[in-house]
């Protein structure tokens, strides 16, 4: 595996996106700054690379919490940073709705930090001394992008694509038909025809037919059961909380979950039937059988 020459993937636990950082002649950038409660280690690794040189740019993918999360921290340390974002939510940034930008409604963390640009799709930006495309990849995100470098066709493909799956699609969860938007982008990567994939979550790995047969076939799932997604989606917003807080009472759990619009929102479009404790008990529990949490007594355990 050959990535383009100063690149650098700095893979992350889930909680945290990876980050990807370029090292040019004349500038250095970072695309995706990971969760908040990393973001100490975001910006060490960051000057752990590049020594006495400034990180001249950060480029998000799209705005959600474990991509942009280490923003502000990296913004504080760099402060000449130029921010580019997707520019779909930038009105959103600049008045920053935590609302509507879904921090809130996810019960996820994400301080305030400000753009200076936009990544927008059909243009081209320089990273590492070469030209990398900006192509949009909704889907997971309405507003997310994916970067291509097209003379050794590496493809950092943010949400839209993982080794096993893609992510959560959040627009399906609000009501707005996005099963559509993620066929079009798994058609796009196809067209694109990458050599090498950086994901947004896991290690990179060199691109298969298998890999875009096995997304596909888990779209047509969802696709004929929106409640399995939604199923999954809730899982993984409690996974999430989990990785955050490594422990809590069961009971400061359910409370984080009655706090949280989107947990309100999926039961009353998809599990209306089921009184909401049950639900978090049936999921949590599920997530005890797959041995990726822990309950003792009266604690609940990331596992």
């Amino acid at each position: 595996m050959k990535l383009p020459e100063g690149v650098q993937v700095f893979e992350r636990g889930w909680l945290s996106s990876n980050n990807i950082l370029f090292v040019g002649r004349e500038s250095c950038a970072l695309v995706d700054s990971g969760y908040s409660t990393h973001s100490e280690q975001t910006v060490e690794l960051v000057k752990s690379a590049l020594g006495t040189r400034p990180l001249d740019f950060l480029l998000n993918t799209h705005l959600h919490s474990d991509h942009c999360g280490g923003n502000a921290a990296l913004q504080h340390v760099y402060p000449e940073l130029q921010t580019l974002i997707p520019p779909g939510q930038a009105a959103l940034v600049s008045t920053w709705d935590a609302e509507a930008l879904t921090y809130l409604p996810t019960g996820q963390l994400c301080p305030r930090f400000k753009y200076d640009g936009h990544l927008l799709p059909g243009a081209e930006i320089r990273l590492s001394d070469m030209m990398w495309e900006v192509h949009g990849a909704p889907g997971h995100d309405p507003h997310s992008v994916v970067l291509l470098e097209p003379a050794s066709r590496t493809l950092i493909s943010a949400d839209a694509l993982w080794e096993k799956g893609f992510g959560v699609v959040f627009p399906e969860l609000e009501g707005e038909d996005a099963f559509s938007d993620v066929e079009a982008t798994l058609d796009l990567i196809e067209r694109l025809h990458p050599r090498w994939i950086i994901p947004g979550h896991g290690p990179v790995f060199g691109y298969r037919a298998d890999v875009l047969a096995r997304s596909r076939e888990r779209l047509d799932a969802f696709v004929r059961s929106p409640a399995r997604h939604a199923h999954h989606a809730a899982k993984v917003l409690l996974k999430f909380k989990l990785l955050e807080r490594q422990q809590l009472t069961y009971a400061d759990f359910l409370s984080w979950v009655a706090a949280t619009r989107y947990f309100e929102l999926i039961r009353e479009r998809f599990f209306i039937t089921i009184p909401m404790v049950e639900w978090i008990d049936q999921l949590t529990d599920e997530l005890v059988r797959s041995a990726v949490a822990r309950k003792e007594g009266a604690m609940v355990f990331n596992a």
